[in-house]
């Protein structure tokens, strides 16, 4: 499905210096680009608006430097989320123009296909789709793995409930036949988001089910918000530790 062309799509990559796993982590070298530039570059060949969001000179300079986009948020969000809708703020004050729909970007994942990108400004095709994200079909070795959030959905497409346990329980039936007997899903973590309901979602409080899952999208559910999904068959590698750099490098040296 094509993408409104109606209305202003703005991507939004948050990226910030201080990380527990990976300190650093925006500006980390893969080849002869940082991984920001990776990034931004990536998702600029399906938006026209891209912008980093970060909390960092650092991380600020180094988008300038490349001929990016970036601007300075605060220190204190919690989630990439808070950050996004901070950026959007000041962004349209920039351009001097309403953003319809924001599109919050992975900054850890170099190689993000535009085709992905694509995917979920389709979505806002349709007026009643407030929230968009990725899922994927699942693959059988990883159903049962808690870092995978899992997600069941309703006729439309649209998430009924995110889980890091494998869901739906398949009753009566052995583990090692539920991906046979049932088409499972995981969740991408990309998401869209229109304007104003980034800012709705972002005045909410903790909910508990997003505290039992630790998945924040769980909370926009409680509060009675859709969110409208997107298959997509295309994989995606994520730079989580300083060891998956090599991964990367043996990833860009494949692709060229």
């Amino acid at each position: 499905m094509k993408a409104n062309s109606q209305l202003l799509y703005a991507g939004i990559i948050p990226a910030r210096y201080a990380s527990s796993r990976f300190p650093g982590k925006p500006l980390a070298m893969i080849g002869n680009k940082s991984m920001i530039q990776r990034v931004f570059e990536q998702a600029s060949k399906s938006l026209k608006l891209v912008y980093v969001a970060t909390d960092d000179e650092r991380i600020y300079s180094s988008v300038l430097s490349f001929g990016g986009k970036a601007v300075m948020t605060s220190s204190d969000h919690q989630s990439g989320t808070d950050r996004c809708a901070e950026a959007a703020g000041l962004l349209e004050g920039e351009i001097n123009r309403k953003i319809d729909v924001v599109i919050n970007i992975q900054g850890d994942e170099p190689f993000i296909h535009p085709e992905q990108i694509d995917l979920l400004k389709g979505c806002f095709v349709s007026k009643k789709v407030k929230i968009a994200t990725l899922i994927r079909r699942s693959d059988p070795a990883d159903l049962f793995n808690p870092a995978e959030a899992k997600v069941i959905l309703n006729k439309d497409g649209d998430a009924l409930y995110f889980s890091r346990a494998a869901i739906p329980f398949l009753r009566g039936k052995e583990q090692d036949e539920w991906a046979r007997q049932h088409v499972y899903y995981t969740h991408v973590g990309m998401y869209a988001y229109r304007l104003e309901t980034l800012k709705k979602i972002t005045s909410m409080a903790p909910s508990s089910l997003e505290i039992a899952e630790s998945l924040e999208q769980n909370r926009w559910i409680e509060n009675g918000i859709r969110i409208r999904t997107a298959i997509t068959s295309l994989g995606s590698m994520c730079v989580d530790y300083p060891e998956d750099l090599e991964k990367a490098k043996l990833f860009l040296e494949k692709d060229i």
